[in-house]
């Protein structure tokens, strides 16, 4: 019998299971797929974009024994960057806006990061989370600034690994691949290894209101970012190093209010328990489905756990206040999508 063991934590990042989710591709008549990055031993997407960006940085030199990881993040990247950096005995500071869920802000400090909470502020700004690590990253000693949103090695790890997974576990068969946008990693490197396979299958970029990244793929200019959203960790509003060239076919923007009815039928009827992106991630996979009738193979990403927003997306008190309403039965809300 030969033996099965993950060498360690960075062993152990990837080849999670793809989830089947029964009522979504019953409704739809096509396969509706998540790729279960939750499982990630992190808990989320994240996990790869960590390892990614580590493992290149060793590799060039820039990342030195004893040395200091420094990023801005929404919360999941810096988890990622935490753990592994623990694996690998580096240190690590995080930056993350203090409108960010404070069971990240609590998780990040409890595995060991250093976290240094900033208010929010738009990306124009010098205050601005990504502009305050790299100014940190200078002043530490051995600092390394992981740079997620314009550092490629997030989009090439994808590229490597998430993508080439998700044509095997279909047996090639996958026909379209839909992913919201944080730094862009995910979607770009994907969809470019799924298309170096296969060039007919569909790739979509699925937004909240909010983010520019509807305006740029289907206008090709960042004009438009009206609305708002709940959701954290996604909703871009500049063409990052890691979107540049992304081969993107369509791209859907997801309201607040389906997006968390598809959340709470995620948790009832399929027992997924999970966060906003993987919500809106399903949806954009389901009104693919919608648009382009049966026989899909659609596949999409489920970020992470619910446990990150507990008092937020899972506190009754708290979609009360924001005027969401998760309707727990039946599949009427699909109509919405």
């Amino acid at each position: 019998m030969s033996k099965q063991i993950n060498d360690g934590f960075c062993g152990t990042v990837g080849n999670t299971p793809l989830i089947r989710i029964n009522s979504l591709s019953e409704a739809t008549g096509c396969e509706i797929l998540g790729k279960a990055e939750f499982l990630n031993p992190g808990g989320s997407v994240k996990d790869r974009a960590a390892m990614g960006i580590v493992e290149d940085a060793e590799a060039k030199g820039l990342l030195k024994p004893g040395g200091t990881i420094v990023e801005g993040t929404a919360g999941n990247t810096g988890i990622g960057l935490a753990l592994v950096g623990n694996a690998k005995g580096y240190r690590t500071l995080i930056v993350i806006p203090e409108t960010q869920s404070q069971e990240k802000i609590n998780l990040l400090r409890a595995i060991g990061a250093e976290v240094r909470p900033v208010p929010a502020a738009p990306y124009k700004d010098p205050a601005n989370y990504n502009h305050v690590d790299r100014r940190l990253a200078d002043e530490v000693e051995n600092g390394f600034w992981a740079n997620q949103f314009d550092n490629t090695a997030n989009r090439d790890f994808h590229f490597r690994t998430t993508g080439p997974e998700i044509h095997a576990q279909t047996g090639g068969e996958v026909t379209a691949f839909v992913a919201s946008v944080g730094t862009g990693g995910t979607l770009a490197g994907v969809s470019s290894s799924l298309k170096e396979k296969n060039p007919k299958v569909l790739t979509v970029c699925a937004d909240p209101y909010g983010a520019a990244m509807w305006s740029w793929f289907k206008h090709g200019h960042l004009d438009i970012d009206d609305g708002d959203s709940v959701a954290e960790g996604i909703g871009q509003g500049r063409v990052t190093k890691n979107l540049e060239s992304a081969p993107v076919d369509e791209a859907y923007r997801i309201h607040d209010s389906v997006m968390i009815k598809m959340l709470y039928h995620l948790l009832v009827r399929e027992g997924l328990f999970l966060g906003a992106s993987s919500a809106i991630n399903v949806c954009g996979a389901v009104k693919l489905a919608l648009e382009k009738g049966p026989g899909q193979v659609i596949t999409t990403i489920l970020c992470d756990d619910g446990q990150r927003y507990l008092s937020r997306l899972y506190n009754p008190q708290w979609l009360k206040e924001e005027e969401l309403d998760p309707a727990r039965e039946g599949l009427d809300f699909l109509e919405e999508i």
